[in-house]
């Protein structure tokens, strides 16, 4: 305890350290009151690895001669963003825990545009009145949405509605009708299934399959937004089987609508059971319901080109006839974090009229950064969406890029390509890539790993250091390995990921 206190004595007071003339530069720079907190924050940890018999007098004294650095560290940490940018070096394309899909440099730059000026978000420009701010995407999600853009089917004329009309709807009222789609935009896929429920269903009962009642991140369970909603839940069939006569037993005068769940993070596999989509479309117009489909995921793009055959599309659920889909911007779609209900107009208007959707509404960046997603749809330019992009790329590509990250790293650390590193061992292996973000569950992509190894450090502890550099470069730890996926690192990155791992190679 004597010598405790003594080390204690030997740290210097707050109003000492900032009468030094480095600790008064950062007061200049910075501010009294963010300078203060920094000193009081560097001494409490010193006080703190005291307190824990971690310092002696030898070591307090060399912390001590770099106090003024690590106040200077503190201060620039307790100022910097929190938020920051970072190589997603995992090769899994959506990562929810990475901000799901970048923005194309498009939508960026209408974000910028948009953020530093006045615009018409809710202003009519030719008429001087009011308008509303859907308007700025709802014109091209009605195109890309029709026919004459689909990429699925065969080409249709101009303005040919996607939502068919058959002979069973037209036999009982055409309650799915030929119309253009109408869409909406809330802050993400959860809020757009709770608008929907609370819109069309509230006070009466929705019918899901048992085995779609899924819980997506966050513990956020279907059954619980729909209590929310203020709709009752109506399970039907089972977990692995329920057919479509499941759901018209169970159909009441309680009912207002028929809800299919796409389960886009898991599968069931073997002895299963699914209603078709078309099924459920025939039964909701016989009955006079609407029928809804929380595709979550949200293609509109044909994932079938690179080889996922099995993820419905948003043009896909509205061909079959299903009046409302809602689904995510920031998953396959490629664009920001949003909710999107797309379906026929006159659904879409009520969904439009709930006071819940102001409160659920989206502001003007998000919507910039949606136009410009949607923009290069419009166009067919998919390769600008960085996910759409980084789906497309092949495994020779990555492994082409994976050898000459791998031979460049080899020269900066001075080694002769043919031997082995002396701190860092690095190895090409096959590895596959993953969609992520709760799409696609079981597709995988064929990729070239980065295989890391090291003598001196564990692969927790290298994937940890990786994460400590300048630029956090985040991969993923298999097998006492670190693997690292270019697929999901923008090649601009390929040269700091070779530099951080040159200076661990050599260091």
């Amino acid at each position: 305890m004597k010598a405790q206190a003594e080390l204690y004595r030997e740290l210097p007071g707050i109003d000492q350290l900032l009468r030094e003339p480095e600790i008064a530069q950062l007061i200049a720079e910075e501010g009294q009151s963010a300078t203060t907190d920094a000193c009081r924050s560097v001494l409490a940890r010193l006080r703190g690895e005291i307190a824990k018999g971690h310092l002696d007098g030898e070591n307090l004294r060399l912390a001590l001669r770099g106090i003024y650095a690590a106040i200077g560290n503190e201060l620039s940490r307790s100022l910097g963003y929190s938020l920051k940018p970072l190589i997603n070096a995992t090769g899994v394309i959506l990562h929810t825990n990475l901000g799901r899909a970048p923005l194309a440099a498009s939508a960026i730059e209408h974000i910028r545009e948009t953020a530093e000026a006045y615009s018409n978000l809710e202003f009519e420009i030719e008429s001087g009145e009011r308008g509303k701010r859907d308007v700025h995407v709802d014109r091209l999600f009605r195109k890309l949405l029709s026919d004459e853009h689909d990429e699925f089917g065969s080409p249709g004329r101009a303005g040919t509605p996607v939502l068919p009309q058959t002979a069973e709807t037209e036999a009982t009222g055409a309650l799915v009708r030929r119309s253009l789609v109408s869409t909406i935009v809330v802050n993400n896929n959860a809020a757009a299934v709770l608008l929907a429920l609370n819109t069309l269903a509230e006070g009466g009962e929705v019918i899901v399959s048992r085995g779609e009642l899924v819980e997506i991140g966050g513990s956020f369970r279907i059954p619980d937004v729909m209590a929310k909603s203020g709709a009752t839940l109506r399970e039907v069939g089972t977990t692995n089987r329920t057919r479509i006569a499941d759901y018209e037993r169970a159909i009441s005068e309680r009912t207002k609508l028929l809800l299919r769940v796409h389960r886009s993070n898991f599968e069931i596999t073997g002895f299963t059971e699914q209603a078709d989509v078309r099924e459920l479309v025939a039964l909701a117009a016989k009955h006079k319901l609407p029928l809804m489909e929380d595709l979550g995921s949200g293609a509109l793009f044909d994932l079938r080109t690179i080889g996922i055959n099995d993820e419905p599309s948003v043009h896909d659920s509205l061909r079959a006839g299903v009046p409302v889909v809602t689904y995510s911007g920031d998953k396959l779609l490629g664009g920001p974090q949003a909710g999107l209900i797309s379906g026929r107009e006159d659904l879409v208007q009520r969904m439009r009229s709930n006071s819940l959707f102001r409160a659920l509404r989206v502001d003007k960046l998000t919507y910039a950064a949606l136009e410009g997603t949607l923009l290069a749809y419009a166009k067919r330019n998919h390769n600008v969406v960085p996910a759409l992009s980084m789906m497309q790329l092949s495994k020779a590509e990555i492994t082409e890029r994976a050898d000459k990250l791998v031979s460049g790293i080899i020269g900066q650390a001075g080694q002769d390509a043919r031997l082995p590193l002396k701190k860092l061992s690095i190895d090409l292996i096959d590895g596959e890539s993953l969609i992520g973000g709760g799409s696609a569950p079981s597709a995988v992509l064929p990729t070239t790993l980065i295989a890391l190894t090291s003598p001196e450090i564990n692969a927790n502890d290298l994937a940890a250091r990786l994460r400590r550099s300048d630029r956090p470069i985040v991969a993923r730890v298999e097998d006492g390995r670190v693997l690292l996926d270019l697929r999901t690192v923008f090649p601009a990155q390929d040269e700091v990921l070779r530099q951080v791992l040159a200076q661990i190679a050599a260091s």
